[in-house]
């Protein structure tokens, strides 16, 4: 009887719940994986340039005897901008001048997307297209970024000056929609900003970086809609019966 009971409980309960539907699971190894390349391998010798090298010694400085290692984000950008992007090689000087094993500096530069591990163009336009840039025109920024330098989201033009990347919020939100070019972003953008901007770089004149409403900064736009007036005196608004 307790036995029956039971089954029809779990019969009726299975018969209520929803089926579990899964997706596929998306692999990417873009991130975590190292293939060797004509242009990424270990046979590519990296070496600091003697202007990076000094600043090797002062950024190691920085810190306690004994603890050098933390040094290894600042070496690993520092290597990306000397080399433009960061191969194989260049982790691998890293790891040697810190004195850890490769694995280490691999572990870090595969785990922050700030690091480049493919050619990337001289210019690296940076497309937000979280909510806030896209609710502004985020998609025309990027589909005016692949129109006019006709390559897709993380391919190099052919002359080797522009790659197109997609990422998360940069943290200009308030300016959107923006990219990032390099160090510098530019804000408050419209498509035809765009092309103008596009056209600087392709001309060898980089635009000015900064919003491009008129804004200097993330102030409200147009005229001030509060605190237009002097303060009123003291008492202003106060009931006759309390004066």
């Amino acid at each position: 009887m307790i036995s029956s009971c039971a089954s029809k409980s779990i019969n009726l309960v299975r018969g209520g719940m929803r089926a579990i539907a899964t997706s596929a699971v998306q692999r990417s190894d873009h991130l975590f994986v190292h293939r060797d390349t004509p242009e990424d391998n270990p046979n590519i010798k990296f070496e600091f340039t003697p202007e990076n090298k000094k600043r090797v010694e002062a950024i190691i400085s920085i810190y306690p005897e004994g603890y050098k290692r933390a040094a290894m984000i600042p070496l690993l950008d520092l290597a990306q901008r000397q080399y433009g992007w960061l191969p194989i090689s260049a982790m691998q000087k890293v790891a040697e001048i810190l004195e850890v094993s490769h694995m280490r500096v691999y572990e870090v530069a595969t785990f922050y997307t700030m690091f480049l591990r493919k050619p990337t163009g001289k210019y690296h336009i940076q497309v937000c297209t979280t909510t806030p840039c896209w609710l502004r025109g985020s998609d025309e920024i990027m589909e005016c970024c692949k129109k006019t330098l006709g390559v897709e989201v993380g391919e190099m033009t052919k002359d080797g000056l522009f790659t197109i990347s997609e990422v998360e919020c940069l943290g200009a939100c308030v300016n959107a929609p923006m990219v990032a070019i390099n160090d510098d972003y530019y804000e408050d953008l419209t498509a035809k900003d765009m092309q103008q901007i596009l056209a600087d770089f392709k001309a060898g004149k980089p635009s000015p970086p900064g919003p491009r409403n008129g804004r200097y900064a993330s102030e409200p736009a147009g005229e001030p809609s509060s605190l237009t007036e002097e303060p009123k005196g003291p008492g202003f608004g106060l009931q006759p019966a309390l004066a």
